[in-house]
């Protein structure tokens, strides 16, 4: 310590000596510790005057990393917007907020949606590798609440709202608008009023056995099996719990399915088994089956990915404008 003393001694003397004036340090300071994220961030404005806010953290769970999704909202004019979520897919171990299927300028495809008059959101979750189910569906229905409880900071209508999402995140969004916890004075609903399905899982229990990991190992955290922590048929309560086909019943939003005819990723018969639970069940539904088409809409060639993927697209926007209405 007397040598610390000493050599400030020394500085301020050296400073004095040549005249230097110490520059005062500046900073704003909180009276509680700050965790969340203080870098400035940019917001791009998309065609049609939309507003990209990115990396908006929904949810701070403690051992994980901040839940962020990305809003795209359209001019205030005209009051309240419906709002759409859009979960991503890869397998429940990969994939952002940022990409969908071959599309290569996906948050610019958000931003047209925005554009005709809804806000718009793309979330991220915890994938298998961070935690098992129902970690990510956990997420999703903390998303939904989070904005409805931010509606009037970001102009959303939280009557009107759908979720969307492909792949595992078809499985995600199927079950966010099948199995629904509706508000109870304490906080906002996760329900949804409408919801669109690419290339989804619905049905865990239906699924092809993958196979079993080597002796000794444990399950890869890819796959259905990876997120489910076992093989469907070896924990049936839980692959059914997270099953959006066992949660269909008359209360079901108006639901949307499209698919691709030669997916060899997920089963076409998984789209076709839950179309028709959801008719059996009463519930406004359509099913559109795209020949030619793997999953993420490939096609046999470029234009017929193209033409696929911008089908379902026009299907999509067409139905949201449908099934919520724009004001």
């Amino acid at each position: 310590m007397r040598n610390l003393s000493l050599a400030l001694l020394a500085l301020a003397a050296s400073a004095a000596a040549t005249g230097a004036v110490a520059r005062p340090v500046t900073a704003q300071v909180s009276p509680a510790v700050v965790s969340s994220d203080q870098f400035p961030k940019a917001r791009p404005v998309f065609a049609g005057g939309v507003t990209g806010h990115p990396d908006l953290v929904y949810s701070t769970l403690p051992g994980f990393r901040p839940m962020t999704l990305d809003l795209y909202t359209p001019p205030k004019a005209g009051g309240a917007k419906p709002l759409v979520i859009y979960v991503h897919g890869g397998g429940w171990v990969n994939g952002t907020a940022r990409n969908a299927g071959a599309f290569t300028n996906f948050p610019a495809v958000l931003a047209d949606l925005a554009a005709r008059g809804y806000v718009v959101a793309s979330l991220n979750y915890r994938l298998a590798g961070e935690a098992r189910a129902p970690a990510a569906s956990q997420d999703v229905d903390a998303a939904i609440r989070w904005l409805k409880a931010h509606a009037a900071d970001y102009g959303i209508d939280k009557s009107r709202v759908a979720i969307w999402g492909g792949s595992a995140g078809g499985q995600l969004a199927g079950l966010a608008a099948t199995d629904c916890t509706a508000a109870d004075g304490k906080g906002e609903s996760d329900c949804v009023q409408s919801a669109v399905i690419w290339y989804g899982v619905f049905d865990f229990t239906a699924l092809p056995a993958g196979p079993p990991p080597a002796p000794g190992a444990t399950r890869a955290p890819g796959g259905p099996g990876g997120y489910l922590g076992c093989a469907p048929a070896e924990c049936p309560d839980v692959a059914r719990a997270q099953s959006p086909i066992a949660h269909v019943d008359a209360k079901t939003p108006p639901m949307l399915l499209i698919y691709g005819a030669e997916d060899r990723t997920v089963p076409p018969d998984q789209s076709r088994a839950m179309a028709a639970r959801l008719k059996a069940a009463g519930v406004r539904s359509a099913a559109i089956e795209l020949p030619g088409a793997d999953h993420s809409f490939i096609g046999h060639t470029p234009a017929g990915t193209r033409a696929a993927s911008l089908k379902a697209l026009q299907a999509t926007f067409d139905w949201f404008d449908q099934t919520l209405g724009r004001r």
